[in-house]
């Protein structure tokens, strides 16, 4: 009792012991925040996940050259992107019949540890075999999800197995198209993947120190008896039980009206649940009509606005206004209003002001930059505003990478919005830096990567003004750093 006095005297301690109380509640997971520095790029889409970063003092342009080659390295399949936490880079690949979670130091790129189980994996389509998940990393632990749906839990200085859940066994999952493809997210107590289970696990928590699993929802339940919008006829789905649930996105947890929503676009279309118990706040249809087809990109949310798009047989995109009970929705716009919509003027289809393929926009003041297509010969880099799908610019980066891969143009790319700019990435290895500009596209250097070459589908990655790029085949890090800012990061000479 004499100690609040001693307290309201003392106000360093006081603050000392309320950041110690804070600390000790988000290790418990009970306070949903971010517990790494800004410069960290610990999970997919980067720290805040929505492919941006806090980091400043980066370079303005550079040369013909390039920016400075730091390191390179040959690396395994996958389209994993790596993670970067403090001094640790995590890559998740696959080399020969094993996927690989390796931990190299990511300023030199030495490798520190591996940890290697067998991958029996083969891509129906003929892509490569490897991973397509990135690392999720914690202060003390590194989480992977691989092609064939094994869910692992890594100490992140050692690599040492923790746990591991093989969803495939432990769930009913149809075989999806292209090997599991959705990085798992952390929610305060709760590690949430989408499992694509039948017939109600397409999405499942998990006890992030032990695998256990907490709930798991969305399948049968949400999807039987909803009205398939932009479908011939927009009639009600009877759900069959052999669906395909698997989804190329990734969920995305956001505050909408003081709630908390965990939004996961799946194959069949967008769901919003509670984190906590996994009750379904809403759910949209948004699949195409083609059986060989994908959901990738991640939701993008802007307050109470909220983007999804697809690149398949014209679906295009739309924008929902979800309402303030959290359980319902308004459309704001849709891109095209279905995939027969014809243009009155010349009767052709009505092409979509957005498909996106894979990579997730990135959202500036209220504008969306994004490749747009589905395929390299009508893929385009655009400028869409997102409350009205007002198309402000468009680039075309038409080309065809069988005949050239490594092409002047982007292709399909992906960005990430660092000190006011974007860094793009195409498909082909060009890496260019653009200003954001909504009026015009505005190019201000761009460079053809010698060590990439198609398809580079994975984004960049930015840690402590190092830029880490990959194809298929190879990681390369580059040094991003103004000189003046390298100099006063320097520790000073005793």
């Amino acid at each position: 009792m004499r100690r609040m006095p001693e307290l309201r005297k003392q106000p360093l301690l006081r603050f000392r012991i309320l950041i110690e109380a804070a600390l000790v509640l988000m290790l418990r997971g009970e306070i949903v925040a971010e517990d790494f520095p800004c410069e960290d790029w610990p999970k997919f889409l980067g720290p805040r996940s929505n492919n941006t970063s806090d980091e400043t003092g980066l370079i303005e342009r550079w040369s013909t050259n390039g920016p400075p080659l730091l390191w390179e390295k040959e690396v395994g399949s996958g389209y994993s992107a790596p993670s970067v936490r403090g001094r640790f880079l995590i890559l998740h690949h696959r080399i020969g019949d094993e996927e690989v979670v390796q931990c190299f130091d990511a300023a030199t790129g030495s490798a520190l540890w591996r940890y290697a189980y067998p991958s029996h994996f083969v891509d129906p389509f003929g892509y490569n075999n490897g991973p397509r998940c990135t690392p999720l990393l914690t202060s003390n632990c590194c989480y992977t999800f691989g092609a064939e749906g094994k869910l692992l839990c890594l100490e992140l200085d050692t690599g040492k197995l923790i746990w591991q859940r093989d969803t495939a066994k432990d769930w009913d999952v149809a075989e999806p198209f292209f090997g599991v493809g959705s990085t798992p997210l952390l929610e305060g107590e709760r590690l949430i993947a989408m499992i694509g289970g039948q017939p109600n696990s397409g999405v499942v928590a998990f006890a992030p120190a032990t695998g256990k699993t907490l709930w798991e929802n969305v399948g049968k339940t949400n999807w039987d008896n909803v009205l398939t919008i932009g479908w011939r006829g927009e009639l009600p789905y009877h759900w069959s039980g052999n669906e395909k649930m698997a989804s190329y996105s990734s969920p995305v947890a956001a505050t909408i009206h003081g709630q908390r929503h965990v939004l996961c676009l799946t194959r069949q279309g967008l769901v919003s649940l509670n984190p906590t118990n996994g009750a379904i706040h809403f759910c949209r249809w948004f699949q195409s009509p083609v059986n060989e087809s994908v959901n990738a990109m991640s939701p993008v949310v802007s307050d109470e606005l909220v983007l999804i798009s697809d690149a398949y047989y014209r679906i295009g995109s739309v924008v929902l206004a979800v309402k303030p009970d959290g359980k319902s929705f308004e459309e704001i716009w849709r891109s095209p209003r279905h995939p027969f919509e014809r243009d009155a003027t010349t009767g052709g289809f009505v092409q979509p002001v957005l498909e996106v393929h894979w990579n997730t926009p990135v959202l500036h003041n209220g504008y969306l930059y994004a490749f747009s297509g589905r395929n390299e010969p009508d893929a385009s880099f655009r400028c869409v505003e997102l409350k009205t799908g007002t198309l402000k610019w468009t680039r075309d980066e038409h080309w065809q990478h069988r005949s050239n891969p490594q092409p002047p143009v982007y292709g399909r790319g992906s960005a990430i919005l660092a000190d006011g700019k974007l860094l793009v990435l195409g498909e082909g290895g060009k890496l260019g830096l653009f200003a954001l500009n909504s009026n015009q596209p505005e190019e201000i250097c761009s460079w053809q990567v010698p060590q990439l070459r198609y398809p580079c589908w994975t984004a960049p990655v930015l840690s402590r003004k190092r830029l880490y790029l990959r194809n298929e085949e190879r990681l390369v890090c580059f040094d991003l750093g103004r000189k003046e800012s390298n100099k006063r990061s320097q520790p000073r000479s005793p």
